[in-house]
């Protein structure tokens, strides 16, 4: 029997999360298709992962895969988050070169060539970093602003400021992206660890092409305590740090109690007591809070369960990766 050889590696992957993007996301295939097209011609992919969308997302990415050949529709079995959306994407990639998106149009999808530039000049990661960030709130500048400097104050790794996950990456990069197994990720953080030649490509983000921003406070507080938790051991640091504080401190209130026993002094300053129980009993439970945090994502990184699940994807080419069995597409990949 005569076997059909493999599929062609293409030149490009590009990875689009989409959330409750019905409003945009025909308008984004146009613009970065046309952009691929415009670099590499038809040795592209476009991964459309759905990350369990309330809206018509899903059917309309099944209809853009039968518009453009090129478009390769994810539907993940629920809401799993934007990392882990991203994380699927990126495990049914082939191309030589990744590049991560979102569908909402803020980034723009006409700055491929000037990346793709970059990365022929033989760096392995080129990230986009935000100058301006149009129509947002002041404070979502202000707090964004602040996670991202207290971020690289804190972590143990250069994580370049002012950047989301907007890049472009080799595939050297994304292999061993994909093979790291941590639960909560932070996918911009693993990244500046991996290394290799990085650099920047400034530009404003525009407004969001339609709709309300997904990034709720609650996520974006979700998102920063992952980012501290999976690159900075500077809170458990802390808790060390006030522990001790607090021992000098029960060492001094002890000294007092022993000079008022010994010289007859009668026992005043019950507010100053009480102000100095409540410390301590702040501290402990600061402290017992970050250790949770940290033995938390421990625990559910023992547990060994997939990062996401796959129901269904749709393509009209035949590709490489879809091409295994489906638990090795799928779960084992994710996990």
């Amino acid at each position: 029997m005569i076997q059909s050889p493999p599929p062609l590696r293409p030149r490009l992957s590009v990875v689009a999360p989409c959330y409750n993007e019905e409003e945009s996301l025909a308008a984004f295939a146009a613009r970065m298709t046309a952009a691929c097209e415009g670099v590499v011609g038809q040795a592209y992919e476009l991964v459309l992962v759905n990350d369990g969308s309330r809206d018509r997302t899903w059917a309309i990415i099944q209809a853009i895969s039968e518009q453009y050949p090129a478009v390769v529709g994810v539907n993940l079995s629920r809401n799993h988050g934007h990392q882990l959306a991203v994380t699927a994407g990126l495990s049914l990639t082939s191309g030589e070169r990744v590049l991560i998106i979102d569908a909402d149009l803020q980034d723009p999808p006409e700055l491929l060539p000037q990346m793709m530039a970059r990365m022929d000049e033989g760096y392995d990661v080129v990230y986009g970093r935000r100058t301006q960030r149009a129509k947002e709130s002041a404070f979502k500048k202000l707090t964004a602003g602040l996670f991202y400097r207290t971020l690289k104050s804190l972590s143990e790794t250069d994580i370049p400021l002012d950047t989301g996950d907007f890049r472009l990456m080799s595939r050297r990069i994304v292999d061993r992206l994909n093979a790291m197994p941590e639960r909560d990720r932070f996918i911009r953080g693993m990244v500046a660890w991996l290394g290799g030649k990085q650099t920047e490509i400034a530009y404003d983000r525009e407004p969001r092409f339609a709709g309300q921003t997904h990034y709720t406070l609650g996520k974006m507080l979700h998102l920063a305590t992952d980012g501290l938790a999976s690159f900075s051991t500077a809170p458990l640091k802390l808790a060390t740090l006030l522990a001790i504080i607090g021992m000098a401190m029960a060492g001094l209130l002890a000294l007092y109690a022993v000079y008022g026993f010994l010289f007859g002094h009668a026992a005043r300053g019950w507010t100053s007591l009480a102000l100095m129980v409540v410390g301590f009993a702040t501290a402990q439970l600061a402290c017992l809070g970050i250790f949770g945090a940290y033995l938390g994502r421990m625990y559910m990184q023992t547990k060994g369960r997939p990062l996401f699940l796959i129901d269904e994807v749709v393509s009209r080419r035949p590709h490489p990766v879809l091409s295994v069995p489906e638990d090795a597409a799928g779960e084992a990949r994710g996990g």
